[in-house]
């Protein structure tokens, strides 16, 4: 299962190739705040607890003919939606470190400098 940062995502959100960014996360979590551009599909709970039926009966929201990035509040729960997704023939990644680590990358916060320069350092 693939993950994509938030810099790359960032860098394919502003060349033009964008790619389709799924936000699982409850709905008022996403009236807070998300990324530009991305739609919400709010199944967080469900997968939480290990069902995707929700998600599934929602891919006629989610175009097939673009790699989907899923997006939740650390990444975790977000790997779920993205492995439904595969089964069901899409092309999915996950955003690493969901919506905390892409607030940490827009805000150029110490913790997301330090995190990305220790997964840059270690093999």
């Amino acid at each position: 299962m693939s993950k994509i940062n938030p810099s790359e995502l960032d860098e394919h959100l502003s060349n033009g190739a964008a790619p389709y960014v799924l936000d699982i996360r409850p709905r008022k979590s996403y009236q807070r705040s998300h990324i530009e551009g991305s739609q919400n599909v709010p199944v967080y709970n469900d997968l939480r607890r290990g069902d995707d039926t929700e998600l599934r009966q929602s891919l006629s929201q989610i175009p097939a003919d673009e790699t989907v990035v899923t997006v939740c509040k650390a990444g975790i729960v977000a790997r779920k939606a993205t492995a439904a997704l595969e089964e069901e023939g899409y092309e999915a990644v996950t955003l690493a470190g969901g919506m905390r680590r892409w607030s940490g990358y827009q805000n150029g916060s110490f913790g997301y400098r330090l995190t990305s320069f220790v997964r840059r350092a270690l093999p």
